[in-house]
C-alpha cells in the first residue's frame, strides 16, 4: 500500500514534495460526511448554490497566479497556458452559475384536473475523478455542474497534480457550506476505493481507458451511474486540396501543443500524396522550431519514446526529433515520422506526446476509411477545400467531435459524447447538468378523484 506521493520536477528531476495519500479510513469517513450533508445541500435554493459558484470564480481568478505556479512545478505545463486553463476553470463556473438555477423539468399534459410533472434532482454523491494535463479547467467543469445541481463532492485529482488539486478544492470548498466539496490525496488505490463506495451515486473520470473501465466494473457492481472521457487516438485527413504549409501548421498545432498532453490532439495523420512531400517538409521545419517544455515525469517520457523507437525499428523514417535529451529531467523534442503502418503502435494507439507519425494515402476516401477504423472515438480534424468531402466526413466518422479546417476551436457549450473505448456520457455544456441529475415523474390529483 502507498502511504504517500513523491513529487519530482519535470525540469531536473529534483524532489519537490511529498503528499500523503489518503487512508481507507479517511475514504470512507468522506463519503459518509458526503452522504450525510447532500439532502441538506439539496434543499438549498438553485439560485444560492449558483452565487456560491460564482464566489469561487471570483476566488479562483484572485489565486490565478498560484495555482498556475503550482501546475508549471508538478506537470511541467508553461506558466502562461496553466494560467489559460485556471482562468477557462473560472469562467466554467460561471457559466453553471448560470446554467444550473434554469436547468428545468417538463410539464405533462394529463387529464385536465391534474398536473403532472418531470422533475430533475441531484443524484446524490459524485465523485470526481481528474487528470494532470489540464487539471483546474476540467475539474471546474464536473464540479461546478454537480454542486449547482445539489450534489455534493467528492475530488481526487491525478497524482501527478495533487497539490494544484489541492489548491482549488480547497478554492471551491471555502466557498461552500462543509463537507458539500471534500478533496482526497492518492494514487489509483484511493480512486478504486471511492469507486467501489455502495454510497457513491456517480462516478465522473477523465483519464486512461485501462482506469476508466476498472471503474465501470465497480460501478456495474454498486449500482453508481458513471461519465467516462477516456482516452483518444483522434485522427487528422489532410485533403490533397489544401495548401501544405497551412496544413502542416495545423497539424504541428494539433501535435505538439502542450506536448502532445491533450485529450483530444493530433495523434495520427493521413495525409493525400499529391501534396505529401511538400506537407512533410513543412511539418518538419514546424517541428524543428519548436522549443517544448517537458513532459510530465520520465516514466511518461520514456513510454513515449518506445512507441517512436518501435516503429522506426519496423520501419517508420524520422523526418524531425525522435531521441531523448541528454541531462535530467523529461525534455522530448517535437517528433515527426514517416512510412507509418497501421499495426504500428504510433498509428494504433495514443501516444499522448509530441509525435506526429503521418501515413500517405492514395486518396480522400482512403483516409477516411483508415481514419474510422479504431476502437477510439473522441475527436477527428479534416482538412478539405471540398464541401462534399467535408459533409461525408463527418457523417462517416464515428467519433463525438468533428472538427473541419481548424484542429482546434467550437462554439461555447458544445457538448458531446464519446464513443467506443474513449467513454461515454456528456462531459460539458447543459447537457452535463442532465448527467448530473435524475428524473422524478409527478402526478397530483384531487382527492377522491
Amino acid at each position: 500500500m502507498t502511504f504517500s506521493i513523491d513529487l519530482h520536477s519535470p525540469n531536473d528531476g529534483s524532489l519537490i514534495d511529498t503528499v500523503p495519500v489518503a487512508t481507507a479510513e479517511e475514504v470512507e469517513s468522506a463519503v459518509r460526511f458526503a452522504h450525510e450533508r447532500q439532502p441538506r445541500w439539496a434543499r438549498v435554493d438553485a439560485d444560492e448554490r449558483g452565487e456560491a459558484l460564482r464566489r469561487a470564480a471570483r476566488a479562483l481568478r484572485d489565486e490565478a497566479a498560484s495555482l498556475a505556479e503550482r501546475n508549471e512545478a508538478e506537470t511541467g505545463r508553461p506558466r502562461g497556458e496553466a494560467l489559460d486553463g485556471v482562468l477557462a476553470g473560472a469562467a466554467t463556473l460561471e457559466q453553471y452559475a448560470e446554467l444550473g438555477p434554469v436547468h428545468r423539468g417538463r410539464s405533462l399534459r394529463g387529464a385536465f384536473s391534474a398536473t403532472d410533472l418531470m422533475v430533475p434532482e441531484p443524484r446524490g454523491v459524485v465523485v470526481v475523478l481528474t487528470p494532470w494535463n489540464d487539471p483546474v479547467a476540467v475539474a471546474c467543469g464536473l464540479i461546478g455542474a454537480a454542486l449547482v445541481a445539489g450534489n455534493t463532492v467528492i475530488h481526487k485529482p491525478s497524482e501527478r497534480c495533487p497539490r494544484t488539486g489541492a489548491l482549488l478544492g480547497n478554492i471551491i470548498a471555502g466557498t461552500h457550506p462543509d463537507g458539500v466539496l471534500q478533496h482526497l490525496d492518492g494514487d489509483s488505490t484511493v480512486g478504486a476505493t471511492l469507486a467501489a463506495d455502495p454510497d457513491v451515486d456517480v462516478i465522473a473520470h477523465v483519464g486512461s481507458t485501462a482506469t476508466g473501465r476498472s471503474i465501470a466494473e465497480s460501478a456495474a457492481r454498486t449500482g453508481a451511474k458513471t461519465l467516462l472521457e477516456n482516452g483518444g487516438n483522434d485522427p487528422l485527413v489532410v485533403d490533397g486540396d489544401v495548401d501544405p504549409q497551412w496544413a502542416a501548421e495545423q497539424a504541428a498545432a494539433g501535435a505538439f501543443a502542450n506536448c502532445g498532453q491533450i485529450c483530444t490532439a493530433v495523434e495520427r495523420i493521413y495525409v493525400h500524396r499529391r501534396i505529401s512531400e511538400p506537407f512533410l517538409d513543412a511539418l518538419a521545419s514546424e517541428a524543428t522550431r519548436r522549443d517544448l517544455p517537458p513532459l510530465v515525469d520520465v516514466t511518461h517520457r520514456d513510454q513515449v519514446h518506445e512507441q517512436v523507437a518501435e516503429a522506426v525499428r519496423l520501419g517508420a523514417r524520422l523526418r524531425a526529433g525522435g531521441t531523448v535529451p541528454s541531462g535530467a529531467g523529461a525534455h522530448y523534442p517535437a517528433t515527426v515520422l514517416t512510412g507509418c503502418e497501421p499495426q504500428m503502435r504510433v498509428l494504433a494507439e495514443e501516444t499522448f506526446g509530441p509525435v506526429a507519425p503521418v501515413r500517405v494515402i492514395e486518396g480522400f476516401d482512403q483516409g477516411l476509411a483508415e481514419a474510422a477504423r479504431d476502437r477510439y472515438g473522441l475527436a477527428a480534424t479534416v482538412l478539405t477545400a471540398s464541401m462534399e468531402h467535408a459533409q461525408r466526413a463527418w457523417r462517416a466518422l464515428p467519433v463525438g467531435t468533428v472538427k473541419i479546417n481548424a484542429v482546434f476551436g467550437g462554439a461555447p457549450g458544445g457538448a458531446a459524447e464519446p464513443r467506443g473505448d474513449s467513454g461515454h456520457g456528456f462531459g460539458f455544456g447543459p447537457e452535463l447538468l442532465d448527467e448530473l441529475s435524475t428524473t422524478k415523474v409527478v402526478h397530483i390529483g384531487h382527492p377522491g378523484s
